[in-house]
């Protein structure tokens, strides 16, 4: 029997199997579902403004995203989203993330291969998972993408977020490409991991039209991608708009890799690294934080499954697929089955309107470690 699920794959997983590759701007992808119901019409009367009704944008619907690097759905998917009938009194990004590995019941209709320990379409890993829009077609010479959700797949298992985007969609009306992107792999022996692993996402937009909350000038993404050097892109020059009166940056980033343990470190870099974060504006420095997570003990919800055969093992159910250790075990500003909030700043200058500059940098980076950054600014009227 497949009794050794867990176990077998406890020395490997404490080492940090998440991550995969460090996030960033995506390819050419599959496709998932187009568009979704647009609001129509709003209640006129009393001589305010009408808005739209509310309504749901279906992005992706239970799509896959497969480690097949043969497929179109090669670790990406893309989809149409428009963001009509605003303004926006709120709008909200929807995710819900689906395996085959769990629950264990699944096995029972869908067993590994033979010789194999796991279900062929079962990806066990922890998997950087993140939802942007407007990514370029050549990163090399177009804007950088803009992130709206940075996470990490749980360890086998199913996820549910929600993530609050109504200054983008204040910000950024119309129409724009949604991008799903999670760095699945296959083993092809099937033992540490599925034989053509992947992911099911389902993802929808809830729009409410109405009176903005804050009045959006602008949203521009700074940067989007991988940092593999402690000076990281340099300084980030960006406009501020004529009658801003505020402004904010949301700074999103998380360590992964496997490169050498080296001072700071408690495991491989940069996945368990505890890194100073100098950050800059205007060539001041304006905040210096550490990126650490000590709270991935607290997706453990310890319980324990029992074969047909009458083996058992214990395991978390937020994180089913994971060594016990490994799950909860602190790392760089991210864990298994969650998502990472953004740091946000808000500073005089960020509502000045002209010319700034942004820049952050790290007091060290090891060999084979990488930081997935990105970093996104809203200016804001009075």
């Amino acid at each position: 029997m497949r009794t050794g699920l867990v176990l077998g794959l406890g020395a490997l997983l404490l080492l940090g199997c998440g991550g995969g590759s460090s996030g960033g701007q995506g390819g050419a992808g599959g496709q998932g579902a187009a568009g979704g119901a647009g609001g129509s019409g709003g209640q006129g009367g009393g001589g305010g403004p009408s808005y739209a009704d509310p309504y749901t944008i279906d992005a992706f619907e239970d799509t896959r995203i497969t480690s097949d690097g043969s497929q179109p759905n090669f670790q990406t998917v893309f989809t149409e989203v428009d963001f009509k009938d605003g303004p926006f009194a709120s709008a909200k990004l929807v995710v819900d993330l689906a395996s085959t590995c769990y629950p264990f019941d699944k096995w029972v209709d869908n067993p590994p291969p033979e010789g194999q320990s796991w279900p062929a379409d079962c990806d066990a890993f922890d998997r950087n998972f993140d939802i942007s829009i407007d990514d370029p077609m050549d990163p090399a010479t177009e804007p950088p993408g803009l992130e709206l959700m940075h996470a990490v797949t749980p360890f086998g298992g199913p996820m549910h977020l929600e993530i609050d985007v109504t200054d983008v969609a204040n910000g950024l009306p119309g129409k724009h490409r949604m991008r799903a992107h999670i760095t699945t792999w296959s083993d092809a022996a099937g033992m540490v991991s599925g034989s053509n692993g992947g992911w099911n996402v389902t993802a929808k937009l809830e729009m409410v039209p109405g009176a903005p909350p804050r009045d959006v000038l602008a949203v521009k993404s700074l940067h989007y991608g991988s940092q593999t050097t402690a000076e990281g892109p340099g300084v980030i020059n960006f406009e501020v708009p004529e009658g801003a009166a505020a402004g904010k940056i949301e700074f999103r980033t998380s360590g992964h890799g496997g490169g050498a343990v080296g001072t700071g470190c408690i495991g491989p870099a940069e996945e368990f690294c505890n890194r100073t974060h100098t950050v800059s504006i205007d060539g001041a420095v304006i905040d210096t934080w550490k990126p650490w997570r000590t709270d991935c003990k607290d997706l453990c919800t310890e319980a324990t499954h029992t074969w047909p055969s009458g083996n058992s093992f214990t395991y978390c159910q937020e994180n089913p697929c994971g060594a016990i250790s490994s799950v909860k075990a602190p790392r760089a500003n991210w864990c298994p089955g969650s998502m990472t909030a953004p740091k946000v700043w808000e500073t005089p200058e960020l509502g000045t309107p002209g010319s700034h500059s942004f820049q952050w940098s790290i007091n060290t980076v090891e060999a084979g470690g990488s930081w997935a950054s990105s970093a996104t600014y809203f200016a804001y009227g009075p």
